[in-house]
């Protein structure tokens, strides 16, 4: 009987060797081994200094409680956008780490992202590790440093009057040290994985701030109506969850605009894009070409090596393109292996040139057909039809029509090639294709 996923996952958990993490470069896989084995020597340090108590057990195990319950609502498309995501679990750590001991606000983030990876997104073991052990040391820190405070300022309890606002004051630094903290281990994690990515657009882009903010801030309220009374606890879940809810609103309409296995607009946001860009060219005379671009030979990568394979294959030739797009460039979906781009304030002998460098950048590559050194790569090839905006042509559909037109005459010209659209364009003969796997450029060394 075949196992079943969670089997197999437990099992590749349980087999060291297997881990993923042996994978990573040298200095990655040393930092993030360094940080969650950091967090386990703290740990034990303030366990040993700790004086455990019922009270402090009670209020430790409510506030993880609503966490749980926190987690097990986080809809899954909150994982689903890459970089360094806003799950608000620090809503429930900062209490813990201003109320509790240090040792507390440490052992807090584990069972949060257990249930995260367990029920809500099954991610790599790794990384949640790295996460929890981030956290963990970062408000752990934070809990000290409030812990420092004389009690004047901040304390134990949160008083009244002016003692109030210094304490909830002191309660927000606290917070800024820990989701900064927390926020620049990932980033250092990152940039080791990624030298070119920027620390301004991890941290510091519109979304990522206005997430942060929100979380920022229903943890220091949270902490403030649990230091009046821990049982009001309860009353911050809804609050946090429907905060989420509409964060995670904008996540859904950029979704809806995307096709989810390129990362390109979908037909539909493409075409409406297109059109109002069309009508702004026409207004101003502009000059605009569109490409239609069509993978070669495709189908027989899915027949040879499988679906996943090919559609690890389809992301890497579309991140390829748009790596070599300008940052106005219209690209999409079509359908299947087919793409369209759109090239604003472009002549139709510019589009041809950028035709002809995106042809030879994917001729150029090469995607592993598995996880392994020793696997097969995949080389392709594109075929691209070229048409531009002019006198009889002033729809989109009379573009995708000529673009289709010569994309047409293109592939059956031989394939691997750029042809621009002419009223003139000469018949080409059907010929009989060969078999796509021989003729096909499948096999390669990386």
């Amino acid at each position: 009987m075949e196992a079943s996923s969670d089997t197999r996952h437990a099992r590749a958990v349980m087999a060291p060797r297997d881990w993923l993490w042996w994978r990573l470069p040298r200095t990655l896989r040393a930092y993030v081994a360094l940080v969650p084995c950091a967090a386990i020597v703290a740990i034990v340090a303030a366990a040993s200094q700790a004086v455990w108590t019922g009270a402090e057990l009670a209020k430790f195990f409510l506030l993880v409680g609503c966490g749980l319950v926190s987690v097990a609502a986080t809809p899954r498309i909150a994982y689903g956008q890459g970089g360094i995501v806003t799950d608000f679990l620090t809503v429930w750590v900062l209490p813990v780490a201003i109320l509790l001991p240090p040792v507390y606000a440490m052992l807090a983030p584990i069972p949060l992202l257990v249930l995260t990876q367990v029920h809500i997104h099954r991610g790599i073991v790794y990384r949640r590790v790295f996460t929890a052990g981030a956290i963990g040391l970062s408000y752990g820190v934070a809990s000290l440093l409030f812990h420092a405070l004389p009690a004047s300022f901040a304390g134990p309890s949160i008083g009244s009057g002016l003692h109030a606002l210094t304490w909830a004051l002191a309660v927000a630094a606290c917070e800024v040290v820990g989701w900064l903290g927390h926020d620049l281990l990932i980033v250092a994690a990152i940039k080791l994985t990624d030298p070119t990515a920027r620390l301004k657009n991890l941290m510091f882009n519109r979304e990522a701030l206005h997430a942060d903010l929100a979380q920022i801030d229903l943890g220091v309220l949270t902490t403030v109506v649990v230091a009046v009374s821990p049982v009001l606890a309860v009353f911050a879940v809804p609050t946090v969850l429907l905060v989420r809810r509409f964060l995670i609103h904008a996540q859904l309409v950029a979704q809806s605009r995307y096709d989810a296995k390129t990362g390109l607009l979908n037909v539909s946001t493409w075409e409406s894009e297109a059109t109002l860009e069309l009508v702004r060219a026409a207004r101003t005379r502009s000059p605009v070409a569109l490409a239609l671009i069509d993978i070669d030979h495709f189908k027989s990568v899915n027949d040879t090596y499988g679906h996943l394979v090919g559609d690890k294959v389809l992301r890497a030739v579309t991140d390829g393109l748009r790596s070599q797009l300008r940052e106005y460039d219209l690209a999409g979906r079509f359908g299947g292996e087919e793409f369209v781009i759109l090239f604003p304030q472009t002549t139709e002998n510019d589009a041809r040139h950028i035709a002809e460098r995106l042809r030879n950048y994917v001729a150029g590559m090469s995607v592993p057909a598995g996880e392994s050194e020793d696997s097969a790569c995949i080389k392709l090839t594109i075929s691209i039809g070229v048409a531009s905006l002019n006198g009889s042509r002033q729809e989109l559909t009379d573009l995708i029509a000529a673009a289709d037109a010569a994309l047409y005459y293109a592939k059956q010209a031989g394939r691997n090639r750029t042809h621009v659209y002419a009223t003139a364009t000469p018949p080409v003969p059907v010929t009989p294709s060969p078999s796509p796997v021989t003729t096909a450029p499948l096999d390669g060394q990386c």
